[in-house]
């Protein structure tokens, strides 16, 4: 009997789920593909219908919400619409979140694979920048005009919130973690010239007008 529709997407993509989750929590070398299979709910035998190797699912799993559609960030209470006019500052709040920080499995891997992909071949390398180049083009569509050289600011606004992100959770004090997120969001939103306290202003209308 055939498989249905989409069921080949439907494998693929639980094998890279599967390796995401485990190499954002182990690191590249320590997972084997029996562990990435086992996770997958499927067996070794059925790895090299899908790819070549380890290192050609490792350039996919570095795809992320900025340049993966289907995509799907478990972070709770963390909503990006990338297509939204104030997009940028959302991705700043989002990434630099109490939520992602803690979420190690579901991370984007710019933040939990940088030192792998420096280890690894042109492929993975190449996929690091494509995800990277997305992030500085969505948060350089909603840096204020009047701010020079938008894209150099998206770029540095990008740094800081995937650096800002490594090095919060490379600490073993929490109380300075969160204090460097916060100062790395600080930073980012006056690079862009947003308004940190637009949210706040905005619902506190709306409680005043109930």
């Amino acid at each position: 009997m055939p498989y249905p529709a989409g069921h080949r997407d439907e494998v693929k993509g639980r094998i890279v789920n599967s390796a995401r989750r485990l190499f954002n929590r182990y690191g590249f070398e320590q997972v084997s593909l029996d562990q990435i299979m086992a996770g997958a709910g499927l067996t070794r035998g059925g790895f090299y219908s899908y790819f070549v190797s380890k290192s050609d699912l490792y350039a996919e799993v570095l795809r992320c919400f900025f340049t993966d559609p289907n995509w799907k960030s478990c972070w709770e209470g963390v909503e990006v619409d990338l297509r939204a006019v104030d997009a940028a500052p959302r991705v700043v709040r989002a990434y630099l979140s109490r939520q992602h920080f803690e979420n190690v499995e579901d991370s984007c891997p710019m933040v939990a694979l940088p030192a792998d992909v420096s280890r690894s071949g042109a492929r993975a390398r190449s996929a690091f920048e494509s995800v990277f180049a997305a992030m500085v083009s969505v948060l350089e569509r909603s840096v204020r005009r009047n701010r020079r050289n938008r894209r150099i600011v998206a770029q540095a606004i990008a740094a800081l919130c995937v650096g800002g992100m490594i090095v919060a959770r490379a600490m073993e004090n929490r109380a300075v973690a969160d204090a460097l997120r916060d100062a790395c969001r600080s930073v980012a939103f006056e690079l862009g010239g947003w308004r940190k306290t637009r949210t706040r202003r905005r619902k506190a209308r709306v409680k005043a007008s109930r």
